[in-house]
Formats: C-alpha cells, sequence, structure tokens
C-alpha cells in the first residue's frame, strides 16, 4: 500500500501566525490561522480536513459494502461535521457526525440502515478516529 503525506507551515506566534496546509500531490491547499480554526475566520483548518477524509473514506466504504451485498449505488454523499471541545488537554475533538445520503436502486430501508453502520464500523478513517473521539454517530438516508 502507498504511503500519503500531508504538509503545513506555520509563521508567527499562535494568536496573530498564519500558516498553509497541504495534501501531499497538492490536490488539496490551502490558508489556515487562528481564526479560521477556532473562530468563524477565513481559511480551511486541520478539522475540515478530517471532515473530508472521514467523508470521502466513509462514502468508498458504504459505496464498496452495498456493491458486496449485490446493490450498485448510483450515488453516495456524506458529510462529515468534526465538533472541537474543551477537555482537561485542551482543545479536542469530541464527536464526528455522519450524514450521508445514498442513491441506491432497489435495497429495502432496514438493509441500508445495516450496510451503512457496517460501513461505519469498517471505514478506515472511523476506525483510526473512533478510540480519540467521544462518539461518531451516522444518519444515513436512503434517497427515494
Amino acid at each position: 500500500m502507498p504511503i500519503r503525506s500531508g504538509s503545513a507551515r506555520w509563521q508567527g506566534n499562535l494568536a496573530d501566525g498564519s500558516g498553509t496546509i497541504r495534501t501531499g500531490k497538492g490536490g488539496v491547499q490551502g490558508n489556515y490561522s487562528f481564526k479560521s480554526r477556532f473562530e468563524e475566520g477565513e481559511g480551511t483548518n486541520p478539522e475540515e480536513l478530517i471532515g473530508a477524509a472521514h467523508a470521502g473514506c466513509y462514502s468508498m466504504a458504504f459505496s464498496n459494502e452495498l456493491a458486496k451485498a449485490g446493490f450498485t449505488p448510483t450515488s453516495v454523499e456524506t458529510t462529515a461535521k468534526v465538533h472541537m471541545g474543551t477537555t482537561d488537554a485542551g482543545p479536542t475533538v469530541t464527536k464526528i457526525d455522519l450524514e450521508t445520503v445514498g442513491d441506491v436502486p432497489g435495497i429495502d430501508e432496514s438493509l441500508f440502515q445495516k450496510i451503512a453502520e457496517d460501513a461505519k464500523a469498517n471505514c478506515p478513517i472511523s476506525r483510526l478516529l473512533a478510540p480519540g473521539v467521544d462518539e461518531i454517530t451516522l444518519t444515513a438516508t436512503l434517497h427515494a
């Protein structure tokens, strides 16, 4: 399996500094700052990138599990909402809400929900994040 990478450059102190963050091959690159991370400032932040990674991984895992069960999805669209909180250790990712919508011809609701939950449990990024996050929730909607 290939090794993936990302990089970041930060200049200045925490409150007034700024930086850039990018994926290894440059497919995603953005500016980030204290305001974009802990307030509502312009730019991106590590938590958004974690959310994008989780949503992408989950969508692929769910599509794969659906196909293995005999249902080829037309589409799976997922959003991951990453919640920041404060613990004794400081700022911490405390919760991730996965929200997915699948357009899956021929599947019934109960099987759709079961496969969605199985994909959450077995998605590599879910498995990576689960031990450090208080909760990963899932809302799965079958597009009719």
